[in-house]
């Protein structure tokens, strides 16, 4: 009877923290579908839209590893519960905003308790779970649900935004952490371990500072200009305390990243391929998403059936690889889906245009999917696979870390050149219609904010009649200079993929005895 009541016990934990866990990756992609929404009501530009999706992911990622320690240090279940409680702070403020600003705070509190909460999925599990066995399953089942979520977040987004606006994506993470935080607070136990761990701080603030130097040189460097003083300020500084990040690591006992766990092969090749996965899934999610808003007049619901697709193609990819773990080496799986991936990309890329169908979308979109499947999936299980059980928590989260770090990247680096090309192409395409240097600066606006007009300007419904056909020729300059863009951004991130996956076969076929499942000594 013990029994049985300590498996009921284990399994609805097991529930919660999946369910936690899934919350907070789900946030990485449900705003995707709503960015157009966003962009009109808020008069936001895209500068405003790559600080709304990366302000949580970068804060995610600075604080993940530190949520573990604190988890150790003053109760998992504490930490792990607080951090739900900022993330429904988070989600409440996003809802009601009223400007760009408001909403990017409300993002960067959602990151942070989204930091706190993660870890501590991981740890409870450890502690659920001590036998090595029903543990590995219950990895296999985290690890399936991290990667899932990321699929589900347009699709659930886009039915929100079918049927109200975009706060009520963020009303439905604030509905839905209410009931995990309930539901924890009465079933999750509470354990600590604070022999031995140390808070990181200085690790925590030169890493912190790196990321986020080169991730507001990259994004406020597209209207600067990248050979400002500033900007280049920021890549300094972001460069220097990269280094300083890593020396700290090297000499801590107790790091925030474990550098050491880098030596072994299939480590870093894990984290490399999470990085180029997310940079990937965010060039598809980000602009993709926003593409078939803006240009090619997708509802929500067209949205949601599209990346149905693409969400199934995710979880039978991880299901597969799951199967084939059995027979197959790890890493040879988590190259395969690397490549698999970045070739369904440049498929993408081949078909999207402003009169795509959905159909078409679809299947497109299903191809790298597989790919994305079998990578979420197998990257964790590879550092699973070789840390040591009680390292296992810090591993993942490593992983994880690397997944957040290559969105934000993403949604950084190609957003500055879809941002470059159409105000650069645009502003080039307006010239040659010989309009007025100030009109030209109006238009770029408007069409860059949603079709918002500059503060105190108004443009009179007769005035676009009377210039339709001027106004039909802007905006075909605009469909141009935006589809130019992402064309860009997908070559690069099929390229990032497929590079990636050569090289680290290449890596493994050259090195292959040094892949060994043994654990790694720390």
């Amino acid at each position: 009877m013990a029994i049985a009541n300590r498996l009921t016990t284990n399994r609805r934990s097991l529930v919660i923290v999946c369910t936690i866990l899934f919350l907070t990756f789900l946030d990485n992609t449900i705003v995707s579908v709503v960015l157009s929404n966003i962009q009109s009501s808020l008069s936001a530009g895209v500068q405003d839209l790559q600080w709304i999706v990366d302000a949580y992911m970068l804060v995610f990622a600075v604080f993940m590893l530190t949520g573990g320690t604190l988890g150790d240090l003053w109760g998992r279940k504490k930490v792990l519960l607080s951090g739900v409680g900022l993330f429904i702070i988070g989600s409440l403020l996003a809802a009601f905003s009223g400007s760009v600003g408001m909403l990017v705070a409300g993002r960067i509190i959602m990151g942070v308790g989204a930091a706190a909460s993660e870890p501590g999925t991981l740890s409870m599990i450890r502690h659920l779970y001590p036998e090595r066995g029903p543990r590995s399953r219950a990895l296999g089942i985290w690890a399936a649900v991290s990667g899932i979520a990321l699929a589900f977040g347009p699709i659930i987004g886009g039915l929100i935004i079918g049927f109200y606006s975009w706060r009520g994506v963020f009303g439905f993470s604030a509905i839905f952490g209410v009931i995990a935080l309930i539901a924890g607070l009465i079933y999750l136990p509470e354990s600590s371990d604070p022999k031995g761990r140390k808070l990181d701080v200085t690790g925590l603030i030169a890493g912190g500072l790196a990321i986020s130097g080169a991730v507001a040189g990259l994004i406020s460097g597209e209207n600067n200009g990248y050979n400002s003083w500033w900007i280049i300020f920021l890549f300094s500084c972001s460069i220097v305390a990269a280094i300083v990040f890593v020396i700290i690591e090297l000499h801590k006992e107790d790091p925030v990243l474990p550098l050491k766990f880098f030596k072994r092969i299939q480590f870093s090749i894990a984290n490399i391929v999470a990085f180029a996965t997310n940079f990937g899934i965010f060039s598809v999610f980000f602009f993709v998403a926003l593409y078939l808003q803006l240009i090619a007049n997708f509802s929500g619901y067209d949205i949601a059936i599209a990346f149905t697709a693409m969400t199934a193609a995710i979880v039978s990819g991880a299901l597969l690889a799951g199967r084939w773990n059995a027979v197959h080496h790890t890493t040879q799986l988590t190259i395969a889906g690397c490549l698999i991936s970045g070739a369904g990309i440049f498929i993408l890329n081949s078909v999207i245009r402003p009169d795509v169908s959905t159909g078409t979308l679809a299947w497109a979109l299903v191809i790298s999917g597989i790919g994305f499947g079998i990578s979420l999936v197998t990257m964790t299980s590879a550092v699973l696979n070789i840390v040591p059980q009680e390292r296992s928590g810090m591993a993942a989260s490593t992983v994880n870390t690397f997944r957040e770090l290559g969105g934000v990247f993403g949604v950084a680096i190609l957003g500055s050149i879809v941002n470059a090309q159409l105000t650069n192409k645009l502003a080039a395409q307006l010239h040659a219609l010989n309009l007025p240097a100030n009109f030209q600066s109006f238009v770029i606006y408007a069409i860059t904010h949603g079709g918002n007009t500059p503060q105190g300007v108004t443009v009179s419904p007769s005035i676009l009649i009377t210039h339709a056909k001027l106004v039909t020729q802007v905006t075909q300059a605009a469909y141009t200079a935006f589809g130019s863009g992402l064309n860009i951004a997908l070559n690069i991130a099929g390229t990032m993929l497929l590079v990636t996956g050569v090289v680290c076969a290449v890596i493994y076929f050259w090195r292959k005895d040094d892949f060994t499942d043994d654990p790694i000594v720390i």
